[in-house]
């Protein structure tokens, strides 16, 4: 008997052990993490009938009947909600009459430069700089009036050269703030709307107030929920003719996430997206192939207007390209940075569309798909 006791105390243990070891193992792998909530966690739409009000309470009672957790719940451009559910309870959840329609969650990336790409390095230069896609599209503007929401990993509160405004966290997990922890959506601000004064660069639309929606953890990586909750709130809080800067990107089509953009691109808001940076067609990428008057996505060139190889392309769904090859802009911590990629495309056309929808000055050289996508200009 003591030997058993002994075996049966060795044992649990041991799979405590093991466990704990997976649990630190998610701490420390957020892209590990994002994937695993993909897979355990599902997002429904409300009928139309649902209103506002009910929203929470309504998703609340739902997932506790099916011993699932709340994740996030819509109540602007979509009614309705995420939680973790195994997929039998997901599908039995579904069949309420309250439910339009379920999918599963999935991942959502920033869109930066694949590694091949080149354009990368910090910047010395001690006085202002006018990065090159600033002149190639017609900047900068003075913006010290206008609103640009970027959803992103969040922007670096503190950085001297941007003028940050209020804004939100959808990041489940760790910090509870929309600072910036990886460094790309402060880049794609400082492209928006730097400030022009002495140091570092000047945007597009310089000195614009820039709202961090942190919908990325410090991996780059998020869930589609998330990334449906952050569009919800620019919907519930930013006005008509303000945009908002969407450089992320997932591979496939979400319903949720799809329906959520062009809503709140209904309301009057701008929308630049990414048309991602797979050498693909944009149609086969979220939120890259919706199709809006107020949803313009990009593919990105170089100071040559040569179609960067990593782009992707088609037309529809991309409306213009802008430059995404070596782009200077400001960095987490302080001071500039180069980064490349369709995320770095985006936020050009961001700041023009302050300003109203773009114009264009000449086409991409070399687009894959054999019609040149016009360049994005004020």
């Amino acid at each position: 008997m003591l030997a058993l006791r002994k075996l049966f105390i060795a044992i649990v243990l041991a799979l405590t052990g093991t466990l704990a070891q997976a649990q630190a193992d998610l701490s420390e792998n957020p892209v590990r993490a994002n994937l695993e909530d993909a897979r355990s966690s599902y997002i429904f739409v409300f009928q139309t009938g649902v209103a506002v009000g009910q929203v929470e309470p309504l998703a609340r009672r739902l997932v506790q009947t099916e011993g699932g957790q709340l994740r996030h719940t819509f109540s602007t451009v979509l009614r309705g909600f995420s939680a973790h559910l195994p997929a039998p309870a997901a599908a039995r959840l579904a069949q309420s009459p309250l439910v339009a329609y379920y999918e599963p969650n999935g991942v959502v990336w920033a869109i930066a430069k694949p590694p091949w790409a080149g354009g990368g390095g910090d910047d010395t230069s001690s006085t202002q700089v006018t990065p090159w896609g600033i002149t190639r599209v017609g900047g900068p503007k003075d913006g010290t009036s206008l609103h640009a929401w970027v959803i992103d990993t969040g922007i670096d509160l503190e950085h001297a050269d941007l003028n940050v405004g209020s804004g939100a966290n959808f990041v489940l997990r760790g910090k509870n703030s929309p600072d910036d922890g990886h460094g790309h959506g402060t880049h794609v601000a400082g492209t928006i709307a730097a400030i022009d004064n002495s140091i570092d660069v000047v945007g597009v639309a310089a000195g614009a107030t820039v709202h961090p929606i942190r919908v990325l953890d410090n991996s780059g990586s998020g869930t589609v929920d998330g990334v449906v909750a952050g569009v919800d709130y620019v919907a519930a809080h930013a006005s008509v003719g303000d945009c908002a800067n969407m450089s992320l990107g997932a591979s496939g089509h979400f319903q949720s996430l799809h329906d959520a953009v062009a809503n709140a691109a209904g309301q009057g808001i701008y929308f630049a997206v990414a048309a991602g940076n797979d050498s693909a067609d944009a149609s086969d990428y979220e939120p890259a192939h919706v199709e809006h008057m107020n949803v313009f996505t990009q593919s990105a060139i170089d100071s040559s207007d040569v179609f960067a190889g990593f782009s992707n392309y088609g037309n529809p769904p991309v409306d213009f390209a802008a430059p995404g090859v070596s782009v200077l802009s400001t960095k987490k911590g302080g001071g500039t940075t180069k980064m490349s990629g369709t995320s770095m495309a985006t936020p050009h056309v961001c700041g023009l569309l302050l300003y109203g929808p773009p114009n264009s000055d000449g086409t991409a050289l070399d687009d894959p798909d054999g019609q040149p996508d016009p360049i994005a200009h004020y």
